[in-house]
Formats: structure tokens, sequence, C-alpha cells
């Protein structure tokens, strides 16, 4: 092929790459054999980006072949790395369009940037937490950002009158630095209370700790934890450009309403109360070990006690808050301290697959 014909976009040439990977007698393809919700088969690679497209493709299908093209493309070279490049270029495609809405340069240094971001992460993203391609696809999305804004700012007109310029809204209060962090899975809401509460807050550690029916002991290293996790999403930039926005009032309406007949007590059965006082058993259980009798009557009376008002200021306060954090507070009914199991991810351009 002549050097004429190649694109000259980024974008464009990534997939000129991947469709060249994947056509004899080059083709290489994804083994998808034991994967629940695909073929058991050997798929091309197109095929699987399809399939991973679907609606019916479950999070944690995506999530599994995800982790297994970036081992695949930190293991088996340069073509890997162009096939996870090529499955992940819908995501990119739409990245790339929001980037380049208002902007008067060139686009294409954009698109170089975020193809960068992309395959600089695929070296070093933690493959645990959820949402795998979403991450992948945030860190390009924050290189071309700060390639665009540097070249912004050296185009300003500067003066000698010096002026403070007001930050982006909404201001980074550290409650929304957590809620951001429950949104990515970093941290969860029992965490999150812990150190809003203990930090942000006058509450003493064992106050805290009684609320959510553990010892102050437990509650300290939960906090620990959780602390250096948080430092650790921050440090990598997993926080930045996480949207935290309140849904049209329609769909508030609709989210809302099952969550406050929960919290209401005469409309709670005593089936219903029994089988969350258990789920809270349990659940201290699996944390700490087989609980006692006291353990276990201590748990019973906070569970009964926080069906009637949730628990901690940050998450549990206030109609905005509900509205803000629905979706991530529903897959934190059980304490897990795994953001795969939680099953938790911020909506948006990355929360599905590309």
């Amino acid at each position: 092929m002549s050097a004429r014909s190649w694109p000259s976009s980024p974008l464009a040439a990534a997939n000129r790459a991947f469709r060249l990977l994947v056509e004899p007698p080059t083709q290489i393809a994804f083994d998808a054999r034991g994967y629940s919700g695909l073929p058991d088969e050997i798929l091309p690679l197109e095929r699987l980006r399809a399939l991973l497209l679907a609606p019916q493709t479950s999070v944690e299908v995506r999530d599994a072949v995800w982790r297994e093209l970036v081992v695949r493309a930190r293991r088996d070279g340069p073509a890997w790395v162009v096939a996870a490049v090529g499955v992940a270029l819908p995501g990119l495609r739409h990245v790339a369009g929001m980037l380049a809405a208002g902007w008067r340069g060139d686009t294409r240094d954009l698109d170089a940037e975020l193809l960068t971001g992309f395959v600089e992460r695929l070296k070093t993203i933690d493959l645990e937490p959820p949402r795998v391609v979403g991450r992948l696809i945030d860190a390009g999305l924050r290189a071309a950002r700060k390639a665009r804004d540097a070249d912004g700012d050296a185009q300003l007109i500067r003066v000698d009158v010096a002026g403070s310029i007001a930050p982006i809204q909404p201001w980074d209060h550290p409650e929304l630095v957590l809620a951001r962090a429950v949104a990515v899975g970093a941290i969860d809401a029992d965490e999150a209370n812990l150190i809003a509460a203990t930090r942000l807050e006058d509450a003493t550690l064992a106050h805290a700790a009684a609320r959510i029916g553990i010892t102050a002991s437990l509650a300290s290293s939960w906090r620990m934890k959780a602390e250096r996790r948080l430092v650790e999403a921050i440090r990598t930039g997993d926080l930045a450009f996480v949207p935290l926005r309140p849904r049209p009032r329609r769909r508030q309406v609709a989210a809302t309403r099952p969550r406050a007949a929960a919290t209401r007590p005469q409309a709670t059965t005593s089936a219903e109360q029994a089988a969350v006082i258990g789920q809270g058993v349990a659940t201290v259980e699996q944390r700490v070990g087989p609980a006692d009798g006291a353990t276990r009557q201590r748990v019973t009376a906070v569970a009964r006690s926080q069906q009637a008002e949730p628990v901690g200021p940050l998450l549990g306060r206030g109609p905005a808050a509900d509205v803000v954090l629905d979706s991530q507070q529903r897959a934190l009914v059980s304490k897990t301290s795994d953001p795969q199991a939680a099953g938790v991810g911020a909506p948006g351009i990355g929360a599905g697959p590309a």
C-alpha cells in the first residue's frame, strides 16, 4: 500500500490498521470459548466488537473480554495493541467528536493525543476494578484535553493586570471527590461515609462505626485502606471528568419513588425486614468472620434503625444526594471492598464497551 493512500487522520489510520489485521493472511481472532453470553467459538475481532456493543451482552462479560485483550496487548506485542484500539474505536470516535466541538485547531492533533493516552494506559491499568475499557478511554480523553488546554493557554493574550479565575463548576468540595470515588468504584458508600464523618465532620471513629454496626478498630482498618485507594485514584486521574449531574425531573421521580417507599417503616413487611437484617448479619460475617450473639444483636438493632433513616451525611441526606448517587448506591446495598463485585461505574461515554 502506498503512503499516499494511507489516511492522514490518526483514528482513520488506526481503523485501516485494524482492518488489515483482521483480514487474511494476517487474520487474528479472539477465543471466546468459556465466556458466558458469547458464542462458544473463536471469533473474528470485528464480530467480537459487534457483540460487545450489543445491549444484551452483560457488563461482566465485557469487562472479562477487555481484561483478556489488555493482557494480550501487554504480552503478545503490537498486533494486539492494534486489536485493542480497533475494538475500542467506536468509543474513541465518540470522545473525539466531543473534543472537536468548538475546537478551532487541527482535530488530528487531538485524535493523536487521544490514541496516545489510550495506548499508554494499556500498560498500567489495574484490571481488577470494573469499566476496563471505560477507564482506558477516560485516560485518552484526559490526555487530549490536557493538550487542548495547553494549546488554548498558549494563545491567550496576557496583560499586566492581575486577576483571579473562577474554578470550573461544580467546585470540588471534598464530598464531591468522595462521590466521584464511589461512582468509579474506588471506594464504596460505607467507606465514603466513614471518611466524610470522621475527616470532614466532628464525628469520632467510634460513633461513625456504631452507625454501621462495626467496631472502631474495624472501621479504622476500612478507612485506612479506603483512603489509600482514594489517593491512588486521584493520583492516576481516575476521578477526573466523572459526571455527577442530576437526571431530568421525570426520571428523578421514577428513580426516587421506589427508594422513598423502601424507607417508610409502615410500607415494610416483616419478611422484608427479616431479609434486610439477615443480609446485614451475613455482610458482617463475610468481612470479619462468624458473628457471635452480641454482634448479631447489634447488627439487628442497627438494621432496624436504618430502615427508617439512611445512614451518613454524604450519601443519604436530601433529595440532591439521592438523585446524584442513585445509580451508585443501588449497587452498594451490601458492604464490599471489591468494586467489580459491587458493579458500580459512572454513567457516560466509558460506562459501556467501546
